[in-house]
């Protein structure tokens, strides 16, 4: 590229599962999004792709057989060119791909080489049901792209500040050294979004503030930022330990799994199934979705009554906790799909900890809007926000400034 050509602004961001692709088509020179899709039931006849083009035009879907990611990034690749937005385009400046777990060694957004798939491959045994799906987003394509810097931008990155005392297990440390067992957290690039909008929602400086980030969507997660720093988070080694979520258990006693295996008779699948998808509200009252159980609450339901009880109990706990943790707390953030949308989890999750200095008022927290928002009346010591996330933008913001920085 010469001085004098325009220099490329757009990033595509893809978050690669199992059977599905999101993705986002951005141009950072102003932030602005340009188109956004989902492919899901890859490798089935039913496979379906929506696309919506975020400029202009109406919303896109196709249904029918995709085989495989390959298949599946040539058919986005041919929805973004219908609006001349071409993965061939020179304006592209790279891809960045969401991988779940980067374990220790990767601390920041990272540009591709060989030695970084293989690292991500080692962290597969902690990872199994995501870093294999995130590898085969990348393989794909950097075949579609060959040209292109692909950049990983990792779930686990915002979390590696945590100091050892937190992020350790009491178990045996020659052990735990020799398989990687460790607290590493996710939900990061969201958490790293929220405290720093959650900063400037307050005027202040992120170095400035103290803030405490309830992630809750179907799954959820709190963490401890202090200064713009992470120094406790809720999930663990895998994003099965903490809050209670929509299929999750979060905390349990370890000798549950014990038990389980002899009196019950479980294998560890079984186990492992029953901890990570029939657990959590599902487990407790038969509904992950938020709304319908408070739907079940208002018709007198009492077993979506418990189960509403002892998602806010939990989540009480980490408020509390984290508390303890920073020691000064400016704000309270809530966040993703619940945290955003749920006004009665909000006025029920602080409710009580008025001597924390934390309160919500009744008709700003009623107020849905998909802005910032403070939702704590004038006089409270501690700041209770809504703060929509934006993973896909954090994504491409640090994927973006690393190629832009040349390393």
């Amino acid at each position: 590229m010469t001085s004098t050509d325009p220099t490329p602004s757009r990033v595509l961001v893809l978050n690669s599962g199992s059977s599905s692709v999101k993705y986002q088509l951005l141009d950072m020179a102003g932030s602005t999004r340009l188109a956004s899709g989902l492919v899901e039931r890859i490798g089935e006849e039913t496979s379906r792709l929506v696309h919506t083009p975020l400029t202009g035009g109406d919303k896109r879907e196709l249904t029918g057989p995709i085989a495989d990611h390959g298949a599946a990034l040539k058919a986005v690749s041919e929805e973004l060119a219908k609006d001349g937005l071409g993965l061939d385009s020179p304006e592209l400046a790279a891809i960045g791909h969401r991988v779940v777990h980067g374990g220790l060694k990767f601390s920041a957004p990272t540009v591709i080489t060989e030695e970084v798939m293989a690292e991500i491959e080692r962290l597969v045994p902690v990872a199994p049901l995501h870093n294999p799906a995130n590898i085969t987003g990348i393989r794909t394509a950097q075949a579609l792209r060959p040209d292109l810097p692909q950049v990983a931008v990792f779930d686990t990155a915002f979390h590696t500040t945590m100091p050892e005392h937190a992020a350790r297990y009491a178990i045996d440390v020659e052990t735990a050294d020799a398989h990687r067992i460790r607290r590493y957290g996710f939900h990061g690039t969201s958490h790293a979004y929220v405290s720093r909008e959650t900063a400037k929602l307050l005027g202040k400086d992120p170095s400035e503030v103290n803030v405490i980030v309830l992630h809750l969507g179907n799954g959820a997660s709190a963490s401890a930022v202090r200064g713009g720093v992470c120094v406790d988070t809720s999930m663990g080694l895998t994003p099965l330990e903490g809050l209670v979520m929509g299929t999750r258990s979060g905390d349990i006693d370890p000798a549950v799994t014990f038990h389980l295996e002899r009196v019950a008779g479980m294998s560890t699948d079984e186990i492992d199934v029953l901890l990570n998808k029939k657990s959590g509200l599902v487990g407790l009252c038969g509904d992950n979705d938020m709304r319908e159980i408070r739907r079940r609450i208002d018709a007198g339901d009492q077993r979506a009554a418990l189960a509403f009880d002892i998602y806010i109990h939990r989540l009480k706990k980490y408020i509390g906790a984290y508390y303890a943790v920073l020691g000064k707390v400016d704000a309270v953030a809530f966040t993703a799909g619940v945290g955003e949308n749920a006004a009665p989890v909000r006025e029920a999750a602080v409710l009580g900890l008025e001597e924390l200095g934390l309160a919500v008022d009744g008709e700003l927290n009623a107020v849905r809007s998909d802005a910032p928002r403070l939702i704590s009346p004038e006089y409270a010591r501690v700041a209770v926000a809504v703060v929509p996330t934006d993973e896909e933008l954090e994504i491409a913001t640090q994927t973006y400034a690393l190629v832009r920085s040349g390393t």
